[in-house]
């Protein structure tokens, strides 16, 4: 068996595309442009890397695309000031801390300090309990991602057993809540996990998010196993060439998956076009334009009543 891959630029291409088409429509209905802050605090290569991507695709979706790049020694109160700025400014509906924050910085109260409506990455603790609690939060990216990744080779995901490797605030913990509202059976584990092959083996999904290099073996897997990989790890190969590998020895698993996510392509530019997502429903969530977002509703509405409430709906944000 040879897994077919699962081609998240792809993916994540006809996502950036429906996001351009709703920004388009919230500009040209309401006058509204969605508004992404981006805060990176020091200089580490591959966060400044990952900003300006971020904001290079947020420009192109026709987004206000702002990035405030702060010095690393800075102030844990410059930075919470610099947050409530942005609360306060309306034309901003997305406020993203890049992660990690220097040693210096508490980044539980520094994520606390965004408004939850603004907070796309879906961190803050308000989110967060909406998410367990089942109801409409933003949440995390990652996780979205790959619930997306998913459902593009699973039509229904009811009743199937999912294992997730790692157990992060960021991506396993909401993931397992987001795959568990789809109707899975999810088992949270970790490196510490006693006999997680045999765990990985009963499994019709296995996610990968351990942090740990080409954990998961090829005959960790049960044949037609979905496998999605979202680590992000610098290995050395055998002639000491430096390359990104994921959480999955992927070559053994292919022999044994069904459809597999390849490090990179796969994950992470889904990642990065959900926060533009995040971003659009934050604005429209933010001004009360769901209506808008409902084509049914865009089509059945006679023109007069569209003005009538976006009229009042931009009141309402301003």
């Amino acid at each position: 068996m040879n897994a077919i891959r699962i081609d998240g630029k792809a993916i994540a291409e006809l996502l950036r595309a429906r996001v351009a088409h709703d920004v388009a429509l919230l500009q040209a209905e309401c006058n509204v442009t969605p508004g992404l802050a981006v805060v990176l605090v020091g200089e580490d290569l591959a966060s400044s890397v990952y900003v300006k991507t971020k904001a290079r695709q947020a420009q192109a979706a026709g987004f206000k695309s702002q990035q405030f790049l702060l010095p690393s020694n800075v102030g844990e109160a410059e930075l919470l000031e610099l947050i409530e700025e942005l609360n306060a400014d309306v034309s901003i509906d997305g406020i993203l801390i890049q992660l990690p924050l220097p040693g210096h910085v508490d980044r539980w109260r520094v994520l606390e300090a965004i408004n939850p409506a603004k907070d796309v990455d879906g961190f803050h603790p308000y989110n967060v309990g909406r998410l367990a609690a089942g109801r409409p939060a933003l949440a995390p990216c990652t996780p979205l991602a790959v619930v997306h990744l998913i459902k593009t080779v699973v039509t229904d995901l009811s009743g199937l057993d999912v294992v997730v490797i790692g157990r992060s605030n960021i991506v396993g913990k909401p993931l397992a809540l987001l795959l568990g509202d789809a109707g899975c059976t999810v088992t949270g584990a970790q490196l510490q996990t006693r006999n997680l092959p045999d765990l990985c083996r009963k499994a019709d999904i296995v996610v990968a998010a351990a942090g740990w290099a080409e954990l998961v073996r090829g005959d960790w897997l049960k044949p037609g196993v979905i496998v999605i990989d979202v680590g992000i790890n610098r290995a050395i190969d055998s002639v000491g060439t430096v390359k990104l590998v994921g959480d999955v020895a992927f070559t053994e698993a292919s022999k044994r998956a069904s459809y597999i996510t390849p490090v990179p392509g796969g994950v992470g530019p889904m990642t990065v076009a959900y926060l533009l997502a995040n971003t659009v429903n934050a604005a429209v969530s933010r001004r009360g334009l769901s209506w808008l977002m409902n084509p049914d509703a865009r089509h059945v509405w006679p023109s007069s009543v569209r003005e009538k409430n976006r009229a009042v709906d931009l009141q309402q944000a301003t």
